[in-house]
């Protein structure tokens, strides 16, 4: 049995980035919905806010779909 080491690395990275870049958006997004009302106090915008949130959780979707994708194909 021979282990490609370079490439058992190279997986572990890639999962590690999207991993932390696919929790952060999704950070993101739940932040956006909880300030709310701060924008609105402080002259913001309540649709920026909550579209700015929604797209964070669409690109959340999109990545999850596109993984099971590669997993299924």
């Amino acid at each position: 049995m021979n282990i490609d080491w370079a490439a058992l690395a190279s997986v572990f990275g890639v999962s590690l980035v999207v991993t932390v870049a696919l929790v952060g958006l999704f950070t993101l997004g739940i932040i956006g919905l909880a300030k709310q009302a701060s924008a609105v106090q402080s002259g913001g915008s309540l649709t920026l806010a909550r579209t700015g949130a929604y797209a964070c959780f669409g690109l959340c979707a999109a990545a999850v779909a596109y993984g099971i994708y590669l997993i299924v194909v």
